[in-house]
């Protein structure tokens, strides 16, 4: 199911951070997260609700970028 909220995400397992892009045009790395929590984030039925219950306040959030506002000599985040 789409999500309302999230927009896409992409797990780095070296670096452990998830970034999730929102649909706002904002992207958060989230620090520290597990391989099994990001597993469940790609499972989840409703991506919003698993953000909400098993990321959201467990870990810290590293604002990236705006979509769209990225200096024009760098390349896309995701």
């Amino acid at each position: 199911m789409p999500s309302s909220v999230i927009k896409r995400f992409a797990y780095d397992p070296q670096g452990r951070v998830l970034t999730i892009t929102f649909v706002s045009g904002r992207v958060y790395g989230y620090q520290g997260v597990p391989a099994d929590v990001a597993e469940g984030m790609r499972l989840a039925f409703a991506k919003g609700e698993y953000f909400n219950k098993a990321i959201r306040d467990h870990f810290i959030a590293v604002a990236v970028a705006v979509a769209g506002a990225e200096p024009p000599d760098q390349p896309p985040l995701l």
